[in-house]
């Protein structure tokens, strides 16, 4: 596999160890049941992955709370191949002879797969790339306080007071308040020697205000551009964000914005904040070199990729100062990982190098298929109740070493736009035609920033825009960005992943009106 390297993901965080009434359960022997009996129908793989995930939300309308949820997903999976194709199988009775049945099922299901793939005139075998051995293996996302360990009452109250102080403000007619919070456990092993047990906690909080114009009912909204972050509670009370700052300037903002003037179509230079180019690099580098869709493969949830296999090593994916990255080890990403669904070590490798298309996301079925080697980690399934499938990693633009600060990219300026936060997109089956809107813009006009822009979109292909990217900021402009939902696959399943990025220029971009395009 191109570039990749292996951090040791074997470590514990020092203040946090599996949780008790996870390791209690039958793991060890629930799997051996599993496991044991797939050997003997004579499967060639078999694996079992036992997973604990707790999800909850608290929601307020204006201060006052106005829904919530609080439940968890407890079960266990076994998958095989079995004569050359997959089966899979899942529980929920934590028994060995459940367990044993399960694996007699998903042994079935790849018996019964054989057949209807015999019948559609296909020799396509399954085989997995070679991983080693990693046994008794434990790992533990890197947060300080389980957000599940503080009262609830405590959660809505600072939600209430930061809704509280933004519906203070002039010109705030509404705010709504949002915290997700997932931890997740999951026990892994296989025929081949490899278990693992993993703990994984995540956290998203937002905050939208809403201003009206009484008189001509016009209205917009401002959101926080707070990232969500594979981190624990401290998230909100001081650690990675200043939520002061954010909650301080949103009024100003929002009260700017609603007195904007439309923005004149054409072509402007773009300085983009990673709190809006994250989203560009999800759904354009993301998913486009995922390589089930590259391949084919994955086509019936959002498409499949314009970066296909035969252009690895040289499609001119952007400009010489484009550098991505593929990262199942980053600190605090969503996607961060020890290990993934199928017992692989987590890496970080290179997606773009130099401007150039220099690898993929891969899984062990398509890293086999594709001769590309070992797997880079990018199995996963959402539930225990779901089969693994490949999905993407932590996909980051890399910033330049000794690159500028945010207000110098400004400074380069004469006549452009600066894009802060996301908001809507769209972009085609291919993931090649795309626009984005945002938070923010604000005119920029001899490197400085001239106020604010309402209606503006930007609009381009993806190796025209990331061609079009003439520098890249430096470390202390990287942001790691992200989102809880990125769906796929069929039945779908969601998964949360991480894009950092730091602020970016780009040359000559394409500027739409939205609503002339509305109107059009």
């Amino acid at each position: 596999m191109i570039g990749a390297t292996c951090p040791d993901p074997g470590r514990i965080s020092v203040a946090h160890s599996i949780d008790a009434a996870f390791t209690a359960l039958p793991l060890r022997a629930l799997a051996d049941a599993a496991l044991a009996r797939a050997r003997a129908l004579g499967a060639d793989h078999a694996d079992f992955r036992l997973e604990r995930i707790r999800s909850a939300s608290w929601r307020l309308r204006d201060a006052k709370p106005s829904g919530g949820s609080d439940t968890t997903d407890l079960g266990y999976a076994v998958r095989v191949v079995h004569g050359g194709s997959w089966g899979f199988a899942s529980g929920v009775d934590l028994t060995m002879d459940a367990a044993a049945k399960v694996a007699s099922q998903a042994v079935a299901m790849a018996k019964l797969s054989a057949q209807v793939i015999k019948a559609a005139g296909s020799d396509e075998r399954v085989e997995l790339a070679d991983e080693p051995v990693h046994a008794d293996k434990t790992w533990i996302s890197a947060y300080d306080v389980d957000p599940f360990s503080v009262p609830d009452a405590e959660k809505a109250a600072l939600l209430a007071d930061w809704s509280t102080r933004l519906l203070a403000a002039d010109g705030v007619a509404h705010v709504d308040a949002s915290l997700l919070a997932v931890h997740e456990n999951k026990f892994y092993a296989d025929t081949a020697g490899t278990s693992t047990t993993q703990q994984r906690v995540r956290i998203h909080p937002q905050l939208t205000a809403v201003a009206v114009n009484a008189t001509t009912g016009e209205f917009d909204s401002m959101r926080t551009i707070a990232p969500p972050a594979g981190r624990g509670w401290e998230y909100l009370t001081g650690t990675g964000w200043d939520w002061n700052a954010e909650l301080e300037e949103i009024p100003g903002l929002l009260a700017e914005k609603m007195r904007a003037p439309s923005v004149e179509a054409g072509r402007y230079d773009l300085v983009v904040h990673p709190s809006n180019l994250w989203l560009t690099i999800h759904e354009s580098i993301g998913h486009a070199t995922e390589l089930d869709r590259a391949l084919g493969y994955e086509a019936a949830y959002a498409g499949t990729s314009f970066a296909t296999f035969d252009q690895l090593g040289t499609l001119k994916y952007g400009s010489s100062v484009m550098n991505v990255t593929g990262d199942r080890t980053a600190e605090h990403g969503l996607a961060t990982i020890g290990y993934d669904d199928e017992g692989v070590e987590a890496q970080s490798w290179d997606l773009v190098k130099d401007g150039t298309l220099a690898g993929y996301q891969t899984d062990r079925r398509i890293a086999k298929l594709t001769g590309l080697g070992r797997s880079n980690g990018c199995a996963y399934a959402d539930s225990p109740g779901h089969v693994p499938v490949q999905r993407m990693a932590n996909v980051s633009l890399r910033p330049d070493p000794g690159g500028l600060s945010t207000e110098d990219l400004i400074g380069g300026v004469e006549r452009g736009i600066y894009v802060v936060g996301d908001r809507s997109w769209s972009i085609d089956m291919q993931r090649y035609n795309f626009q984005f809107t945002g938070q923010r813009f604000f005119r920029i006009e001899n490197g400085r920033l001239a106020g604010q822009l309402r209606d503006v979109a930007y609009q381009a292909t993806t190796t025209e825009f990331w061609g079009s990217m003439e520098k890249v900021g430096g470390p202390q402009t990287y942001v790691l960005g992200g989102a809880f939902n990125c769906g796929k696959a069929q039945p779908g399943q969601v998964a949360a992943v991480s894009h950092g990025c730091p602020s970016a220029l780009f040359r000559d971009v394409n500027i739409l009106n939205t609503t002339q395009e509305a109107g059009r």
